[in-house]
C-alpha cells in the first residue's frame, strides 16, 4: 500500500464559450451607437457647416430690418419714440413682468431717440454688408431686442422671428462668405503672397486650434438651433391648424380674405375669394406642408416643399399685407439649402452673362459643378487632417480664393 502512487489528474484548459446570439446583437448595437456618436461629434467639431446659408441669413435679415426701419421712418415717433401712446412708463411696467429691456427707455430725450434710430439704421446696413461681423452681430441683436421690447404691441408680429434669428446669428460665423470681412481676408492673403508664416510655439498652436474648434462648435450649434426653430415653427403651426374646424372644412382662407385688417388691396382679395375650390385646396396644402415639413428635410422632397412654401409666403405678403413676416420666413427657409446650391449661383450668373455677351469668358480651368469651397477657418486645418506648417500657406490661399 505504501508503494502505491496517487494518479495525477492533468489540468484541463477551459474551452472558450462562443457568444450567444443575444450578446452578438447587443455588441453590434453598442458598436453602431458608438459609431453614430463619433460621426455626430465629427460633424459638430470637424468643420463649420452651412457657411453660405449663414451668410444668406445675415444679408437677408440685415436688409429686411433695414427696410423695415426705413419704411417706418415717418412713423418712428408714434411707434418707438417719446410721442408713442405706449409710453416709457408703460414699457417699464411690462419689463417688470416679462424681463425685457430696451436701450430706448434709458432717456426720454428726442435727440437720444433720433441717435438710437440712426445707430439702428447704420448697424443694420453694416451687418448686412458683413463689416466686422462678429461685433456687428452682437450690436444688431441688441438693436432688434431694444426696438422689439420698446413697443411690443405696436408691430404686426413679424419681427418676432427676426428677433430670434438675430440672437441665433450671434453664435454663427455668418461673415465667412459674401461679406466685406471675407473680401478683406482675400486681399490680405493676396498681399502676403509667398511670405512664410511665422513659426509658432507648441502652446500657441494648441491655443489657436482650440479657438478654431470652439468657434466651429458654436457655429454648428447655432445653425442646428436655427433649423430646429424653423421646424418647430412649421410643425406647431400645422398641428394648431389641424385642430380648427375652419381649416378642416377648407373655409379658413375664405374668412381670412374677408377680414378688413388683412386687406391691403380689397379688390384683389375679393377677386381671389371668387374661386372657392382653389382656396380650399390651398388651405389643405398649407396644413399638409407645414405638418410634413420636419419629416422631409433629409430627402430630395424638401426642394419642392420649399418651393411651395415660397409661393405660400409670397401669397401671404401680397394678399394679407404681412411682408415682414413673409420675408422673415422666406429667409429662414434658406438655411435648409446646401452650400453647393449657393456655390453654383455665381457660376450660373457668369454663364448667363457669357451667353448674353455681357462678359467675356475668364481664361483658366473652370471649377466643377459640384465643387464647394473649403468651409474651414482660413489657414486652419481640419481636425482630421492637420497640415504641416509648410503647407498652411497654400491652404490659406486656396481657401480665400474660393
Amino acid at each position: 500500500m505504501g508503494n502505491e502512487q496517487t494518479p495525477q489528474i492533468a489540468p484541463t484548459t477551459p474551452t472558450p464559450q462562443r457568444p450567444t446570439g443575444q450578446e452578438t446583437v447587443f455588441a453590434g448595437a453598442a458598436q453602431r451607437t458608438v459609431d453614430r456618436l463619433r460621426a455626430l461629434w465629427d460633424l459638430v467639431t470637424d468643420r463649420p457647416v452651412s457657411l453660405y446659408a449663414a451668410s444668406v441669413l445675415r444679408i437677408g435679415y440685415g436688409l429686411l430690418y433695414l427696410v423695415f426701419l426705413l419704411r417706418e421712418f415717418p412713423h418712428r415717433d408714434e411707434i418707438w419714440g417719446p410721442g408713442s401712446p405706449w409710453t416709457p412708463a408703460l414699457a417699464h411696467q411690462l419689463f417688470e413682468q416679462t424681463g425685457w429691456n430696451s436701450i430706448l427707455t434709458l432717456s426720454d430725450s428726442r435727440a437720444y431717440f433720433e441717435l438710437c434710430y440712426a445707430v439702428a439704421l447704420l448697424t443694420s446696413a453694416l451687418f448686412m454688408l458683413g463689416w466686422r461681423t462678429r461685433a456687428m452681430s452682437v450690436l444688431f441683436a441688441v438693436v432688434v431686442i431694444s426696438f422689439h421690447a420698446r413697443s411690443i404691441l405696436m408691430t404686426d408680429g413679424g419681427d418676432n422671428l427676426v428677433l430670434l434669428m438675430a440672437v441665433y446669428l450671434v453664435l454663427t460665423a455668418c461673415g465667412r462668405r459674401w461679406s466685406l470681412d471675407a473680401r478683406r481676408n482675400r486681399l490680405k492673403a493676396a498681399r502676403a503672397g509667398d511670405t512664410p508664416e511665422p513659426v509658432r510655439s507648441f502652446t500657441s498652436q494648441e491655443l489657436r486650434d482650440a479657438r478654431s474648434t470652439l468657434t466651429t462648435v458654436v457655429h454648428n450649434c447655432g445653425i442646428f438651433v436655427i433649423a430646429a426653430q424653423v421646424c418647430f415653427l412649421y410643425g406647431s403651426t400645422g398641428l394648431y391648424k389641424v385642430q380648427g374646424a375652419s381649416w378642416g372644412s377648407g373655409t379658413a382662407l375664405h374668412y381670412v380674405l374677408n377680414l378688413e385688417l388683412f386687406q391691403p388691396w380689397p379688390a384683389l382679395s375679393h377677386l381671389v375669394d371668387e374661386f372657392p375650390l382653389p382656396i380650399a385646396i390651398a388651405g389643405y396644402m398649407t396644413v399638409l406642408l407645414q405638418v410634413a415639413f420636419p419629416f422631409v428635410l433629409f430627402g430630395r422632397l424638401k426642394y419642392p416643399v420649399l418651393a411651395l412654401l415660397l409661393g405660400m409666403h409670397i401669397g401671404i405678403a401680397v394678399l394679407l399685407g404681412l411682408p415682414l413676416f413673409s420675408g422673415a420666413m422666406i429667409i429662414a427657409d434658406a438655411v435648409f439649402l446646401p452650400d453647393r446650391f449657393y456655390a453654383f449661383l455665381p457660376r450660373l450668373r457668369r454663364r448667363a452673362a457669357q451667353r448674353t455677351g455681357m462678359r467675356r469668358p475668364t481664361p483658366g480651368p473652370a471649377a466643377g459643378a459640384g465643387s464647394v469651397p473649403s468651409q474651414g477657418r482660413p489657414g486652419a486645418p481640419s481636425s482630421k487632417h492637420r497640415a504641416n506648417p509648410a503647407d498652411q500657406k497654400d491652404t490659406t490661399l486656396t481657401t480665400e480664393r474660393s
